[in-house]
C-alpha cells in the first residue's frame, strides 16, 4: 500500500519533526531497510508519532517502511472503525486486531492485582505476534518526554529506584527492537498539533479512568508547579537519564566496578 502523502506546516510540526528526528539520530533508532511497527492506539500521541514518522520518512537519506497496528481490547464502546478509515484514508498500510483481552481479563485477573498491567501484557504480546506476522523488525510506541520523566519521578518516589524508559531497548519477545522517537517532545506540543490537525481521537473504553491514576497525576501537578519556576526543569531531567555519573550513586554493584 502507498504512504502517507499528507503535507503538514507551521511552528509544532517544524518543531516536533526536528525533536523527533534528533531523537532519530541520537539514539539510532531507524536504520537502512528497517520496518517498523507503530502502535496505534487512537490516541493523540500514536496519531502523532506516525504521521512524523511518515513526513520523516519521504525525506530520508534511508529507506523504511511503517506499517500501523491497532489493538483492539474488546471493551464496549471502542471505535476501532474510526482508527481504520482515518489509516486507509491517509495511505498507511494498517493491521487491524480484533481480541478479547477484556474478557480474559474479567476471567482472570486476581484480586488484588492491576487490571491496567495485566492488559497491558496481554496487548503487548499481540502486538508482538502481529509485529513479526507483518515482517517488522522494529515497533515504534508513542510515549513522549513527560512519560519518561513521570516515570523516572514514579520509579524515585514510590518504588526505590532510579529507572525511566529507554529509547530504544530489545522487546520481551528477545526478537524486535522497541523505539520511542517521542522522547524529547512534550506532551502539551503533541496535544496542541492533535487538536491542529483535527486527528479523530479516539478513547480506548477502557472502564478504569486512567485520570485516576493518582501517583501519576501527582507527578503531573507537581512538575507544573516547579515548571513556574524552573521553566526548564523537564530538559533538565530528560538529560540527566543521559548523564549518569555512577561514582555519585549508592548502588553497591557500581560502586565496586568504578575506579
Amino acid at each position: 500500500m502507498i504512504q502517507c502523502m499528507a503535507v503538514f506546516s507551521g511552528r509544532l510540526y517544524r518543531k516536533i519533526k526536528r525533536l523527533t528526528g534528533r531523537a532519530i539520530g541520537d539514539f539510532n533508532l531507524i536504520e537502512d531497510g528497517d520496518h517498523i511497527a507503530v502502535a496505534v492506539s487512537g490516541g493523540k500521541d500514536s496519531y502523532t508519532l506516525l504521521h512524523i514518522l511518515d513526513a520523516l520518512r519521504r525525506r530520508a537519506p534511508i529507506s523504511y517502511r511503517l506499517t500501523a497496528i491497532n489493538i483492539d481490547a474488546g471493551y464496549p464502546g471502542y471505535r476501532a472503525d474510526i482508527i481504520e478509515e482515518h489509516l486507509r484514508e491517509n495511505g498507511f498500510a494498517c493491521r487491524m486486531v480484533a481480541t478479547d483481552c477484556a474478557g480474559i481479563i474479567r476471567e482472570k485477573l486476581r484480586p488484588g492485582s492491576s487490571m491496567c498491567a495485566f492488559c497491558s501484557r496481554l496487548r503487548r504480546g499481540v502486538l508482538y505476534t502481529e509485529a513479526q506476522a507483518a515482517g517488522c523488525n522494529k515497533i515504534a510506541l508513542g510515549h513522549h518526554l513527560d512519560d519518561f520523566i513521570e516515570t523516572l519521578l514514579l520509579n524515585q518516589f514510590f518504588v526505590g529506584t532510579i529507572a525511566a524508559m529507554s529509547a530504544s531497548m530489545l522487546a520481551d519477545n528477545g526478537i524486535h527492537m522497541v523505539i520511542r522517537p517521542l522522547v524529547y517532545v512534550e506532551e502539551k506540543d503533541i496535544a496542541a498539533f492533535s487538536a491542529e490537525q483535527n486527528f479523530p481521537v479516539v478513547s480506548c473504553a477502557c472502564p478504569i479512568d486512567v485520570r485516576t491514576d493518582v501517583n501519576r497525576r501527582r507527578m503531573k501537578e507537581l512538575l507544573a508547579r516547579l515548571q513556574q519556576e524552573i521553566p526548564d526543569i523537564k530538559y533538565s531531567l530528560i538529560s540527566s537519564l543521559g548523564n549518569v555519573q555512577p561514582r555519585h550513586l549508592l548502588d553497591k554493584a557500581l560502586s565496586r566496578s568504578v575506579p
